[in-house]
């Protein structure tokens, strides 16, 4: 179902993300976060549609999150999947990306150790410094 999308995201070089396309790799990005403690808890799977409701004008994200979910079990291994939203989106998007990501990380209460490696190896992955991971996770942490 995603084959067309996954394909333009790792190609070799890829063209800038459509918005569909975006929308898509964050909220399957997001959800392969949640899913990274083995506890895809009903706080993060509503946090992620939030997020996307928020950051792109939804009434209702139910439909774009089962979308994103269906993404997540197609889509490559994370470095790839990583890389090929890197190369796809602008790095001020990015930026919000790992903060969404943090906001998934912590929705739950706990940082859990799978889900920290998982920040860790994506934030330079998606070109973002560690300073400016961390200050996005310091944001987050401060509206909780």
């Amino acid at each position: 179902m995603f084959a067309d999308l996954i394909a333009r995201l790792t190609a070799t070089d890829p063209a800038p993300a459509s918005d569909a396309d975006a929308r898509l790799a964050l909220g399957a990005l997001l959800v392969r976060l949640a899913r990274a403690d083995d506890d895809y808890a009903a706080i993060e799977q509503v946090r992620i549609k939030t997020i996307l409701e928020r950051r792109y004008g939804l009434s209702d994200g139910t439909a774009l999150l089962a979308e994103c979910e269906a993404l997540e079990q197609e889509a490559p291994d994370t470095v790839r999947f990583t890389r090929a939203i890197k190369d796809a989106v602008p790095y001020e998007d990015r930026l919000s990306v790992i903060e969404a990501m943090w906001d998934i990380v912590l929705a739950d209460g706990h940082r859990d150790d799978d889900e920290n490696s998982l920040m860790r190896m994506v934030a330079p992955m998606l070109g973002v410094a560690d300073q400016d991971s961390n200050a996005a996770r310091r944001r987050i942490e401060a509206r909780q």
